[in-house]
């Protein structure tokens, strides 16, 4: 079997067999071969698509390339959730101590953030000492104990994903929907979870720019966890605005801590909520009306801020940052936004407002950029506000002042601001189960 003969194959656009694709994903991971190759095959795959069958095997085949859990050493049952990624979007720093505090385990391996989108070990490395790095050993011991672990993704978790998405990303091929759906579900069947409850974004801030596209990416990648024999339901949610207030790492572990403490931001803790109730009715724990109920109690009752609180502990991290969230460090410099004109905000490109926290040293370009853990924006008014000219619609954090300069052009560029009030879109647009 040759790669060139792949690579042809599937540039006439013709179906791979599952001997060809593992053969390809062996080759990844053992780097036998060369990167041009695997890029090549990417490429083709951008173009000429994948069937169902094809994607399902490429999955399958990431998915083995490396260690998986032993979740048979996790009493109860597992339920994880993932995120499609986006900007403001710490809901698992919400969901997950919800969904524990309830009695369902959440084995969570999380991700790191690249480009304009946040990683959920990044927010968590915000709290001082917190340690995103455990034995196995240590993470089932914990699961068990308390219910909850969130840690980064192992080295030899479906190392093949770990490849291709660096290739991918420097040879724009990365919002191709077989190779999202293989890399998403690759990892996530790698951690065996009993049940999977997706959120898939969609929007200005989200790699499907719209609800068509990430409704067929949720049955595609819901389809794959069925097949390997997951519960799964995916929720398409709107990333055309931020979630929440806060963008940046410590400024979201706070804004997810206050709505852990009941006086979270209505769009973050209705997304939060729902999410919750899904993953806890996939569990068996009821209807998901009654779940998100229980869910809400959970918050009110505050042991749902207890489970985090008793994760962070656990994992090494100050825990009274969690219990006085108005203690953690404050970047050097802020710097007011103002509307150049009065009227409503029409809309705002999500992803530009990313890359703007990312200029302010918030997020990385590259696996290597160090992140400021301080910075990032804190949005005053969203889509559907009004304001007058001159009022402040953002607030800039960077320990650095000439940051801010390149960061406000981006973040004005792409507030509109309009006479007529927007319409209002929906924050949850479907559910694929």
């Amino acid at each position: 079997m040759r790669m060139y003969d792949i690579i042809k194959k599937k540039r006439d656009g013709e179906e791979l067999s599952k001997e060809e694709i593992n053969f390809f994903i062996r080759g990844v991971t053992d780097g036998s071969i060369p990167d041009y190759q695997i890029s090549a095959l990417c490429m083709a795959i951008y173009f000429k698509g994948m069937t169902v069958r094809e994607t399902c095997d490429l999955t399958y085949a990431v998915r083995d390339s490396g260690e998986k859990l032993d979740s048979s050493q996790i009493q109860g049952i597992r339920v994880d959730k993932h995120s499609t990624g986006g900007v403001g979007d710490k809901t698992s720093l919400v969901v997950a101590p919800i969904v524990a505090s309830l009695g369902v385990k959440v084995a969570k391996m999380s991700g790191r953030g690249l480009g304009h989108t946040g990683g959920t070990v990044d927010k968590l490395e915000a709290i001082k000492g917190f340690q995103t790095t455990l034995s196995d050993e240590e993470f089932v011991s914990q699961v068990n104990s308390i219910g909850l672990a969130i840690v980064g993704q192992s080295k030899q978790f479906a190392p093949a994903d770990k490849k291709l998405y660096a290739l991918r990303d420097v040879t724009a091929t990365v919002d191709s929907m077989p190779l999202i759906a293989a890399s998403i579900m690759g990892k996530k069947l790698a951690a065996d979870d009993d049940c999977i409850v997706l959120d898939v974004k969609t929007g200005s801030g989200s790699f499907m720019k719209t609800v068509e596209r990430s409704k067929e990416l949720a049955r595609l990648m819901v389809d794959i966890g069925k097949n390997a024999g997951k519960k799964m339901t995916a929720l398409i949610t709107n990333m055309d605005r931020p979630l929440g207030y806060a963008i940046g790492n410590s400024l979201e572990v706070i804004e997810a801590v206050e709505t852990l403490m009941g006086r979270g931001p209505e769009d973050f803790t209705e997304v939060s909520l729902t999410l919750a109730g899904h993953m806890l009715s996939l569990a068996g724990m009821g209807t998901v009306e009654e779940c998100i109920q229980k869910a809400k109690d959970s918050i009110s009752d505050g042991s749902a801020l207890r489970k985090l609180i008793e994760t962070v502990r656990a994992q090494g991290g100050d825990e009274t940052l969690i219990e006085h969230p108005e203690t953690f460090e404050k970047a050097k410099y802020s710097h007011s936004v103002l509307a150049q004109r009065s009227g409503y905000i029409a809309s705002a490109d999500t992803e530009s407002y990313g890359i703007a926290s990312l200029l302010l040293g918030a997020g990385r370009n590259t696996a290597e950029d160090e992140i400021d853990y301080k910075a990032g924006i804190l949005l005053k008014k969203k889509t559907g506000d009004y304001v007058q000219k001159g009022e402040e619609i953002a607030v800039l954090l960077a320990d650095d002042e000439s940051l801010f300069q390149a960061a406000e052009e981006t973040l004005l560029a792409a507030t509109e601001i309009s006479i007529e009030r927007p319409v209002e879109e929906p924050l949850i647009y479907g559910i694929v189960k």
